[in-house]
């Protein structure tokens, strides 16, 4: 009996439908939720991703902007351009596209957007409301990957979650957000000893370790709830996750796919988070 697939493209494309009514709406009140992405570089991974939300971003009837920057942008000019967004009444979301370069500090450029128009969810002020349960944006791939859980009506309450990742951008806080959900959450990471022997209680399991096929069907509980965040590009250009689908998809309940999986979810929730803002920063309700 193979698991059930939750398709995030076709789940995406649920939930853009809503919010091209919601777009709709605000349309009626003389808004537009309006993204600005900056690109600093021309790194071809992070043009073709910015690429994709824009299309996203026509798709539900708002509008977008990309301001690219050359490699060679220093880290005041590109605090320069963000306090130019921060002030543009008509920008309601700023999203710098990571990774920047060596001269650049990540860190100093996530906390110079306003947490208003932190669309991306990184910043200190919206990471430590989301640590305490408050309103915040939440970062786009973790809320992506509970709102897939949540669509097949999949119990998170009272559930042992294992999260295989620790970085900021995914595996922390898909841990808090399930922990919110009042999951009991461990992380594993490559120090972890004897993964296998956690892997296995997990009642959902998140993999974001960056490693092609690594999570195999003897590391997971039968029934379990597995979410695989990686994309690996193997030798004949083909994407793979980190987890082994089809020998875990005959043990797991239910399974994402790689593509079509967490990806298309991470840019429909920054959909989300924008027209959030929008609402926001215009002080309109809901």
């Amino acid at each position: 009996m193979s698991g059930i697939v939750i398709n995030g493209k076709e789940l995406g494309q649920q939930l853009r439908e809503n919010m091209k009514q919601e777009v709709e709406q605000l349309n009626e009140k003389n808004v537009t939720p309006h993204l600005t992405v900056i690109l600093v570089g021309e790194n071809p991974a992070s043009l073709s991703y910015v690429r994709g939300k824009e299309k996203a971003c026509a798709e539900v009837g708002m509008s977008s902007s990309l301001i690219q920057l050359s490699a060679d942008t220093s880290e005041e000019e590109l605090l320069n351009i963000i306090d130019e967004q921060n002030n543009d009444h008509a920008v309601h979301g700023i999203l710098v596209q990571l990774p920047l370069p060596d001269q650049i500090r990540e860190k100093r450029v996530i906390e110079s957007i306003d947490p208003k128009k932190d669309v991306d969810g990184f910043h200190p002020i919206n990471i430590g409301r989301m640590m305490t349960g408050e309103d915040a944006f939440l970062p786009c791939t973790p809320y992506g990957i509970v709102e897939m859980i949540k669509s097949k009506n999949i119990t998170i309450e009272g559930k042992h979650a294992v999260v295989i990742g620790r970085s900021n951008i995914v595996g922390k806080p898909v841990g808090q957000l399930l922990l919110n959900e009042n999951a009991t959450v461990t992380y594993c990471h490559s120090r972890t000893e004897n993964l296998k022997e956690y892997t296995l209680q997990a009642d959902i399991l998140i993999v974001a370790l960056g490693q092609a096929n690594v999570i195999t069907a003897d590391y997971v509980k039968e029934g379990a709830v597995v979410i695989d965040v990686g994309i690996n590009r193997k030798e004949n250009g083909k994407l793979t996750g980190d987890v082994d689908f089809e020998g875990v998809k005959e043990k797991a309940g239910y399974i994402t796919p790689v593509p079509r999986g967490v990806g298309p979810m991470t840019i429909t929730m920054l959909l989300k988070n924008t027209i959030k803002a929008a609402k926001g920063l215009k002080g309109i309700e809901g």
